[in-house]
């Protein structure tokens, strides 16, 4: 095959899901030694494309093309036998087998008809060496935190004989030095002839790691261009049919300093995760926590809401102590919007309405049971607030698309009218329109007077929204940044220690949009 014949194509394939229209007449063509981007709001068909090149799906109409004759996949198996691979979105690990098993399950090395174990550890092991994804072989996959998962599930893909590997949002769950790692890779991958597709809503990752882009909107393909001609702005106007405008909304007026506090933490600690923690948050304050994966931020946020209980130290909202547990804190005003909205948020085969009024069903209890006008109407309000668009409350909410998914479990944090807001990476895996939406809301929440503590890898989001920043390292909060010295330079300064940032390889100044 020569450079210039597709591995892979689509001719005019068409994809429906009921009455939804995922896919309408798309024709794209991946070629070996080359990463080709594909861009588009959550819905424009991105996933659903990813799916029928690794059999997940088979088209409706159209043909999918396979060196260069029309190839029927039976399923991801089949697909996996001509070398076509993916790393998906929402992974597929299995929780009770350690790491080393995952990566190499369905492939592993065998003397005879026996497993050899140390066949598998040491082919693992020069996959890590080869790509840098360090990752704990010998834990449990279900004790390992969400962004090792990732790297669990980016080296199972690796690990196979790969022409073909889907990406879909890689790097969603990793640190800014991992996924330069990750960028890294596929270079490598590309420069060894494997076609590679590569789905992100980070803008510019996909123009800085592409050769080709195909930008998409509403299920059909807007143009395929060389990534060279594209720019931030253009890739935003082409996904959303719109000029960019202003990505962030304006902050919220600083608290001033007779505000009441409406989060007090002391001395917070859990062992073997974070310790020492303290700081307070002002009503209407937005308070940025930032750092590494693995820093122990999403800890302490779980801790503070009560979801796991802290081992020293205390958290008081409006003066009152929190007893550690969710129901006491929702009780008195905390919501949570977790890092993985489907393992931790959402209950994926419940109605929208459900998943919105599930943790405040409480307020809708008569003596003859739940009032269901009463529900519907609350969670419809709720829903129309935080910009969720469904065909209805009734529809099950693993159908919308993820950052609709994402609105809907901050439409359930508004209808609790909290005190205090929580957000544990709320972008993560959302496109740029949904984002706005969801920047909107939180300081929506601000201006109603709820204290917000935003955690977020992505540190554009803490810079731009914050009005303070705290930065942790090693389970322990370590600068606080505001004013003029809120900077991204001042707080990866802080996350990595000084030290350590003349080891890392150059990143692009806006790494984290």
């Amino acid at each position: 095959m020569s450079g210039d014949e597709a591995l892979v194509s689509v001719r005019n394939v068409s994809k429906r899901f009921g009455a939804t229209r995922a896919l309408s007449d798309v024709s794209v063509a991946f070629h070996p030694g080359r990463v080709h981007g594909l861009v588009g709001e959550n819905g424009a068909g991105k996933s659903t494309l990813g799916r029928i090149l690794l059999g997940i799906h088979a088209p409706d109409q159209g043909q999918l093309i396979l060196n260069g004759s029309p190839t029927k996949l039976s399923g991801p198996d089949e697909a996996a036998s001509y070398g076509l691979v993916g790393v998906a979105q929402e992974l597929s690990l299995l929780p009770a087998m350690r790491a080393v098993d995952n990566i190499v399950l369905g492939s592993e090395e065998c003397i005879g008809p026996f497993v050899s174990d140390r066949g598998n550890r040491k082919r693992v092991e020069s996959l890590v060496a080869q790509h840098g994804l360090q990752v704990p072989l010998d834990e449990n996959v279900g004790s390992l935190s969400v962004a090792d998962q990732q790297k669990v599930e980016i080296l199972r893909a690796l690990g196979r004989r790969s022409r073909l590997v889907v990406f879909d949002e890689p790097t969603a769950r990793l640190a800014s030095h991992e996924a330069v790692e990750l960028r890294r890779t596929v270079r490598e991958l590309a420069n060894r002839g494997v076609a590679v597709v590569y789905v992100s809503h980070f803008l510019n990752e996909v123009l800085s790691v592409s050769d080709t882009v195909t930008v998409m909107r509403d299920g059909c393909v807007v143009r395929t261009a060389p990534a060279a001609e594209e720019t931030y702005e253009s890739l935003v106007e082409g996904m959303t049919g719109r000029s960019i405008g202003d990505a962030y909304p304006p902050k919220p007026p600083q608290p001033s300093d007779d505000e009441p506090v409406v989060l007090g933490v002391k001395g917070l600690g859990r062992a073997g995760e974070f310790s020492g923690v303290s700081f307070s948050i002002k009503k209407g304050e937005i308070l940025g926590l930032a750092g590494l994966v693995g820093a122990g931020r999403s800890e302490v946020a779980h801790a503070v809401y009560g979801a796991t209980r802290a081992s020293t130290g205390t958290v008081e909202v409006s003066g009152s102590r929190l007893l550690g547990t969710v129901a006491d804190g929702l009780s008195k005003g905390v919501s949570l919007i977790p890092e993985s909205r489907r393992d931790q948020g959402l209950v994926v085969g419940l109605s929208v309405r459900d998943n919105t009024t599930l943790p405040h069903l409480r307020r809708f209890i008569g003596r003859l049971g739940i009032r269901v006008k009463q529900e519907e109407a609350a969670a419809g309000q709720a829903i129309q607030e935080a910009g969720v668009k469904a065909e209805g409350l009734s529809v099950p909410v693993n159908t919308l698309s993820g950052g609709n998914q994402q609105k809907v479990l901050f439409a359930r944090a508004m209808l609790g009218q909290p005190q205090l807001f929580i957000a544990d990476e709320p972008t993560r895996g959302v496109d740029v329109g949904s984002k706005r939406a969801i920047y909107d809301v939180i300081g929506q929440l601000a201006r109603s007077g709820a204290a917000v503590l935003l955690v977020s890898s992505e540190l554009e989001d803490v810079v731009e929204m914050s009005h303070r920043v705290l930065v942790m390292r090693l389970g322990q909060i370590v600068a606080e940044f505001t004013g003029e010295e809120l900077t991204e330079t001042n707080i990866l300064n802080a996350a990595f220690g000084t030290e350590h940032l003349s080891s890392l390889p150059p990143t692009p100044d806006s790494e984290q949009v």
